[in-house]
C-alpha cells in the first residue's frame, strides 16, 4: 500500500475540515488542526502525488503555508542558532545521501524529509510568537488529548483499537507477555507512550497559584500519564521518569553546572569500574523495567565497532551487524538491521555530519532555555518554570532517542517542541542585544 493512494471518506472529510480550519482560525489557534491530526487520525491514509507520499499531516502543511502567504504572517523573527542548525541538518542529509547513492529515488526520499522538517519547524516558528501563546497552546492541547487518553483506556479494556478503521494500525491490540500495548492512532505503542511521556512536563508548566490554571495542568498531567501507562512500554516509562527527574531538579536550578560535573564524574567512574562498556547499563536497566534494553545496548556496540563503515556518508548495508548477537534484520529490507536508535539512524543514513548537527540542535536547545530562564529571574516562578519544563521535555526526548527512532506523528511533535524552544531561546538574544546598546 506504500505506493498506492488510500483515503477513506472520513479521512477526506477530516483533511478538508482541518485544512479549512487552518485557513480561517485566528493565528494563535492555527496549531490546533495539527494536534488534532496527530491525535485522531492515522498516517496510514495517504495520497500519492508525483511519486511523493502525502500523508494527512503533509497535506495540512500545505494548508499551513498557504495560510501564511495569504495572511502575510511570514513576519521576521529573531533567528537563533537552532534555526540555522535545523536548516543545515536538513540540507546535510540530502547532500550526504545523494553522494552515497546518487539516484532519483534517493533525492526524492530526502527532499521529502526536507519538506517535513523545514515546513513543519518554520510553520510553527511563524505561528507561535511569545510565552503567553505557548501557555495558551498547552492549555488547548491538554483538552485535546483527553479523549485520546480515554480511547486508549477503552482499547485496554476491549483489546480493540478503534483507530484501525482508518488504516495503518492493527485492529487488535498488541500483546507482549501478559501486557496489552495500546497504541491508538500511532503506528507503534512506543511512539504512543512517548507522545504522552514527553508532553507530561509541558503540562506541569501550567501549574500556578490560580485554580483555573491548575485545572488545565490536572487534565494534561492525567491524560499524558494515562497515554504513557496504556502503551505498556519501557521506553515511554523511562521518558516519563526522565521528565520527572528534570522537573525535580528545579530547586537546584542555580547549581546545574555543579550537577552536570558530578554527573560527568559519575559516568567516568562507572566506565572505569564496569567490565562491559557503559552503554550496556541500558540492558541492565531493562532487567528492572522490562523491554528490550539488551538489544539497544548491542546496537550501540555494533554501531561503534562498525564506525568506519558509516561515519563519512552513512551506509546502505548493516545486516552483518546482526551476526550472532540477537539483532534483527528487517524482513522488508534484508540489507539493513532494525535500528531502534535515533542517533544511529541519522548516522547510518547520512554519516557523522548530520549526527553532529543533530546533537548541536539539542545542545543549543538546552543552552538557550537556560539563558532565557536566567533573564526571567526577576519575574514570577511560574514564568521562569516554562523554559525549565521545556528543558525537561527535551531531556526526555534526548534519552528516548536511544531506544526508538521517530516516525509518524512523533516527528511533528518533536519539531513543534524545537520550534517552541527556538522561540524561547530567542528571548535571551533580545536581552543580549538590549544590554549591548
Amino acid at each position: 500500500m506504500g505506493n498506492v493512494s488510500f483515503l477513506t471518506p472520513f479521512g477526506l472529510a477530516f483533511i478538508v475540515t482541518m485544512g479549512l480550519l487552518i485557513l480561517v482560525l485566528p493565528r494563535r489557534l492555527a496549531f490546533l488542526p495539527f494536534i488534532l491530526a496527530a491525535c485522531y487520525t492515522t498516517l496510514g491514509q495517504r495520497v500519492i502525488i508525483a511519486g511523493q507520499n502525502f500523508d494527512l499531516i503533509r497535506i495540512l502543511l500545505l494548508f499551513g503555508w498557504i495560510r501564511l502567504l495569504i495572511r502575510k504572517e511570514c513576519k521576521a523573527f529573531d533567528f537563533t542558532v537552532i534555526d540555522k542548525l535545523i536548516i543545515a541538518f536538513a540540507v546535510a542529509g540530502v547532500i550526504t545521501a545523494e553522494i552515497l547513492t546518487p539516484t532519483t529515488d534517493t533525492l526524492t526520499n530526502r527532499m521529502g524529509k526536507v519538506y517535513n522538517t523545514l515546513l513543519t519547524f518554520f510553520l510553527f516558528r511563524f505561528l507561535i510568537r511569545d510565552l503567553d501563546e505557548i501557555i495558551f497552546m498547552l492549555k488547548i492541547t491538554a483538552i485535546v488529548i483527553l479523549p485520546l487518553a480515554l480511547s486508549m483506556i477503552i482499547e485496554k479494556s476491549t483489546q480493540r483499537n478503534i483507530f484501525s478503521v482508518f488504516g495503518g494500525v492493527p485492529e487488535f491490540t498488541v500483546i507482549r507477555g501478559e501486557s496489552l500495548r495500546c497504541q491508538g492512532p500511532f503506528r507503534h505503542p512506543i511512539l504512543a507512550g512517548t507522545f504522552g511521556a514527553t508532553l507530561f512536563p509541558l503540562f506541569c508548566a501550567l501549574w500556578n497559584k490560580q485554580i483555573k490554571g491548575r485545572i488545565f495542568a490536572y487534565i494534561g498531567i492525567f491524560a499524558s500519564t494515562i497515554i504513557t501507562v496504556m502503551s505498556a512500554s519501557s521506553g515511554p516509562l523511562m521518558a516519563y521518569l526522565a521528565s520527572l527527574i528534570g522537573l525535580f531538579f528545579w530547586p537546584l536550578r542555580h547549581k546545574m553546572s555543579l550537577v552536570r560535573w558530578l554527573l560527568f564524574v559519575a559516568i567516568v567512574i562507572l566506565a572505569l569500574v564496569m567490565k562491559a562498556p557503559i552503554w550496556f547499563l541500558i540492558g541492565k536497566l531493562s532487567a528492572i523495567t522490562g523491554g528490550t534494553g539488551w538489544h539497544r545496548s548491542v546496537l550501540i556496540d555494533q554501531a561503534i565497532k562498525h564506525f568506519s563503515e558509516w561515519w563519512l556518508l552513512g551506509t546502505t548495508y548493516t545486516a552483518h551487524w546482526a551476526a550472532d548477537n540477537g539483532l534483527i534484520v528487517l524482513p522488508d529490507y534484508p540489507e539493513m538491521v532494525d535500528i531502534t536508535n535515533q542517533y544511529i539512524v541519522i548516522g547510518v543514513q547520512g554519516g557523522i555530519l548530520p549526527l553532529i548537527l543533530f546533537i548541536l540542535i539539542i545542545a543549543y536547545g538546552f543552552q538557550g532555555l537556560g539563558r532565557t530562564r536566567s533573564i526571567l529571574a526577576d519575574q514570577s516562578d511560574y514564568r521562569q518554570f516554562i523554559p525549565w519544563a521545556l528543558g525537561s521535555a527535551l531531556f526526555a526526548h534526548t534519552l528516548t532517542f536511544i531506544s526508538v527512532s521517530y516516525f509518524d506523528q512523533m516527528r511533528l511533535m518533536w519539531l513543534l517542541l524545537l520550534a517552541i524552544i527556538a522561540l524561547v531561546a530567542s528571548l535571551s538574544i533580545k536581552e543580549y542585544d538590549q544590554s549591548s546598546l
